[in-house]
């Protein structure tokens, strides 16, 4: 079996490399070519576009990087009509992979079929934009267990197969607890312990960073004696994200510890995790940490943000369980003694136990696991021919 397969982030890498596995154990051999980065190299795929060259999201910001994202586009689509696959499967990631999945049209009227993986949350802007990807793949797996209602009427089949994260995130939870997570990364088993996640993305670490770190400040100048770690996520350049930190001014031996490719370890060895909202916001709710949720992006993508979506909240725990479970704090909103506050309000006491309840429930939400072999049958179905859900 010959896959194109396109994953524009870091989350969508790993669930796209775990989705090769899958197929393997099913098929046997699969040549994989595409969009994607090191977790997909490691499960044997050729790297025709590596998604470093595209660590950015947000619609201003993707702006400024539409002719690298177009060349990429191209080399894809080109690749794609050398090397004719069996079947395409697109990854979350919409502002590569909706461009792409229209890219691909004519080959998917050749006869190709086209799978994605993991809905773009197109369901939180206009309905045309729910279309639109209706018209232009001819399988949707869902992850979120609302998101079947969404394509109802559309004429789309549609699958839910679960989160992808559940089954790596109860390894964890099951081998790794709090004191184990602070043994790994040499930290106090006693000291308080903030986790920040910024994000993958470039522009996502250059307009968020900042303000969390100044958030972890106002903390240790309350609290001197806690911790702060800072996940680094494998899309970004360690140098460029050092400078990042620098320019946030922090005074000298402030305690940041960053902890590159064991993100959840971070989590689990934290007290409270500062968050952007995003898949990120899914680990940390399966891992069972309290969770605030900090996002800023640049001001016209928010301004546009802000007439185009229409959801009530930003933090997939939040929609999920259809209230505020967690703090959520976006753009002006944003500021460091409003978060320091909020994770004051979770270190300990009544505020943490019933986030932490609600966060369990929120978790029984997203299935039992096996995402990925859900995900896989439904693409070896596609590539004999079935495309209706059996």
């Amino acid at each position: 079996m010959r896959v194109l397969l396109s994953a524009g982030d870091a989350s969508g890498d790993t669930h796209s490399a775990e989705l090769v596995e899958a197929l393997r154990e099913r098929v046997g051999a699969v040549e994989v070519f595409g969009l994607g980065g090191r977790a997909l190299a490691g499960a044997g795929a050729e790297l025709v576009v590596d998604q470093r060259d595209l660590a950015i999201g947000g619609l201003v910001e993707a702006l400024g990087a539409l002719r690298v994202a177009t060349r990429a586009l191209r080399r894809i689509v080109r690749r794609a009509g050398d090397t004719r696959p069996d079947l395409v499967v697109l990854v979350d990631s919409p502002e590569i992979n909706l461009p792409l999945a229209r890219r691909l049209q004519p080959l998917r009227r050749a006869g190709v079929p086209l799978l994605y993986y993991i809905s773009p949350q197109v369901w939180a802007w206009r309905t045309r934009r729910v279309r639109a990807l209706a018209r232009r793949v001819d399988r949707l797996a869902v992850i979120f267990p609302f998101e079947r209602d969404i394509y109802r009427g559309t004429g789309l089949p549609v699958d839910f197969v679960g989160h992808p994260l559940v089954d790596r995130m109860r390894a964890v939870r099951d081998t790794l607890d709090r004191a184990g997570a602070r043994r790994a990364l040499g930290l106090d088993s006693e000291a308080p312990c903030v986790t920040l996640l910024p994000g993958s993305r470039r522009n996502e670490i250059a307009t968020g960073l900042g303000i969390q770190l100044q958030a972890a400040r106002a903390l240790v100048a309350r609290h001197p004696e806690l911790r702060v770690l800072l996940a680094v996520a494998p899309t970004l350049d360690r140098a460029w994200l050092e400078d990042q930190v620098a320019a946030a001014g922090l005074p000298s031996g402030f305690p940041l510890q960053p902890v590159e490719g064991q993100t959840p370890v971070a989590i689990r060895a934290a007290d409270v995790v500062v968050a952007k909202p995003g898949a990120g916001t899914v680990e940390v709710t399966l891992l069972e940490r309290p969770l605030v949720s900090v996002g800023r992006a640049h001001p016209v993508t928010a301004a546009l943000m802000r007439r185009l979506i229409r959801v009530p909240s930003f933090t997939m725990p939040n929609l999920i369980a259809g209230l505020p479970v967690v703090p959520e704090f976006l753009q002006r909103e944003a500021r460091p003694a409003s978060i320091a506050a909020a994770v004051e309000e979770l270190l300990a006491g009544p505020a943490r136990e019933l986030q932490l309840s609600r966060l369990r429930a929120v978790a029984r939400r997203l299935g039992t696991g096996g995402a990925a072999a859900r995900a896989a049958e439904i693409a070896e179905t596609m590539t004999r021919g079935s495309v209706a859900p059996a």
